[in-house]
């Protein structure tokens, strides 16, 4: 399931019944197939004025195939590409576009520091999903820290990362949440006491650990027992308290401060 930052269940997870995690970069990626992804719940609707999409990978083929089947979708109209980090830091600040389609590993300026470089300069920046494969995920988990506001596979289906690309310039961010499981189970994690700096309540550290299961905000709001709006405002707290850009920021978080552990189910 991919949750959005409003806490909105939009797809399913492609990785829910696959090894394969979502992220995909061609230059690495396994030949395994990933199950497809099914919508399941609210798609975004189509935005009145098309969302503006800079394409950045170092790849010419993958590049150009993005291009052409993203502008064909509605609600999105590629305004420009790059090929490494640094092009795509001119060519965002040249182009302005709602949403940056980021690689992570290119030449010159690899997608991590273009993203800093791109949410640091500007006091509107545009929004970045990360694509990219499974075995970078240290960059990945780079990426979302560096704020970008989620990741997807190149292998999805080109309509899912359309949808991708709507929801996070509609101002929310997609979460895998079991790739997020998968992907943290490799990296070393900190220390649990990072997090009382933050003077997280005992209900938001329960919500940031339901969160990091990849429950919505009415899921949650079911398992505790409490009103939609009263997780909402747990939520933002969360957020505001640990200086999280988005939801998918917290989760990563909450995993590498070792608040919530791979294999932990709610």
């Amino acid at each position: 399931m991919i949750v959005s930052d409003a806490g909105t269940a939009v797809t399913t997870d492609p990785d829910a019944n696959s090894a394969v995690i979502p992220d995909v970069d061609a230059d690495t990626a396994p030949a395994t197939a990933a199950t497809p992804a099914t919508t399941t719940a609210t798609t975004p609707s189509t935005p009145s004025t098309p969302v503006t999409l800079l394409i950045a990978d170092d790849d010419e083929v993958t590049r150009s195939g993005l291009r052409t089947l993203l502008a064909a979708q509605p609600g999105i109209a590629v305004v420009g590409e790059a090929a490494d980090g640094v092009e795509a830091v001119e060519q965002a600040r040249r182009l302005r576009p709602d949403v940056v389609l980021m690689d992570v590993r290119m030449p010159r300026r690899n997608g991590i520091e273009a993203t800093r470089h791109l949410l640091a300069e500007s006091a509107e920046p545009p929004k970045v999903v990360v694509i990219t494969t499974f075995e970078n995920d240290g960059y990945v988990t780079a990426a979302l820290s560096a704020g970008a506001s989620g990741f997807v596979l190149k292998r999805l289906p080109v309509r899912q990362i359309a949808e991708a690309v709507l929801v996070v310039a509609a101002g929310e961010a997609i979460l895998f949440p079991a790739a997020l499981r998968r992907m943290v189970a490799t990296r070393p994690l900190g220390s649990a006491e990072a997090l009382p700096k933050a003077a997280l309540t005992g209900r938001e550290e329960e919500v940031l650990r339901l969160m990091a299961t990849g429950l919505s905000n009415p899921e949650i709001a079911e398992s505790l027992t409490v009103s939609l709006e009263t997780v909402k405002t747990h939520v933002g707290n969360v957020l505001t308290k640990l200086g999280a850009q988005n939801r998918t920021h917290a989760v990563v978080i909450a995993y590498e401060s070792g608040l919530v552990v791979p294999g932990f189910a709610g």
